[in-house]
């Protein structure tokens, strides 16, 4: 499965600071939890990716957003 195909799979994501200081993006879908730890920079970049893939998405959809995540 590519980045650029549709899927149906269904997953949790939470994210937040952990007590170590580093920003934990934390995924679980049917029984597999993948906890991953980032310095805050690198949650900085990531955000900034984010960011600009969310403006390519919304170009590409002709700017219209539903404004509903889709999991």
């Amino acid at each position: 499965m590519g980045i650029d195909k549709e899927s149906a799979a269904d997953a949790n994501l939470q994210i937040g600071p952990t007590t170590l200081g580093m920003v934990r993006i934390y995924v679980e879908s049917r029984g597999v939890e993948i906890p991953m730890d980032f310095e805050p920079e690198e949650a900085e970049e990531i955000a900034e990716e984010l960011r600009a893939a969310a403006a390519q998405a919304r170009t590409r959809a002709g700017g219209k957003g539903s404004g509903k995540a889709r999991r």
